[in-house]
């Protein structure tokens, strides 16, 4: 099990932009990628982006295409996700979660990410 721990998230204005972070330790299985997740008030957990290593790829929400971006730092054991253009749509719960694969990674389904984080909000206003 891998404990992950989110944060930067905060209130920024429509247009501005946050890096969010999400450190992971513990234990790591040799084959596990990561994702970011969002549930604004009401609504479903709805997938962000992703990365995976071996080979190097990320994925990312259409909603979402051109406006983040998600990479890491292993050294740091964290990934982070930078986002831009922020509108008040993108308001929500961020999560990092983690899922472990031995074929195929399924990055926009949440039931497949085995460990999560607490979260960190992020607020957009108009």
């Amino acid at each position: 099990q891998v404990k992950l721990v989110e944060s930067g998230g905060g209130l920024v204005q429509v247009g501005g932009s946050l890096e969010l972070s999400c450190v992971a330790s513990g234990r790591t299985f040799s084959r596990y990628a990561m994702g970011w997740f969002r549930q604004a008030p009401g609504k479903e957990r709805e997938f962000v982006a992703a990365i995976m290593w071996r080979p190097d790829r990320t994925f990312y929400a259409d909603s979402m295409q051109g406006r983040v971006t998600i990479f890491d730092d292993n050294a740091k054991n964290t990934i982070y996700l930078q986002m831009n253009g922020l509108k008040p749509e993108d308001t929500g719960v961020y999560y990092c979660a983690a899922q472990y694969y031995s074929g195929t990674f399924y990055y926009i389904d949440d039931h497949k990410y085995a460990d999560w984080g607490q979260g960190t909000q992020v607020t957009v206003s108009a």
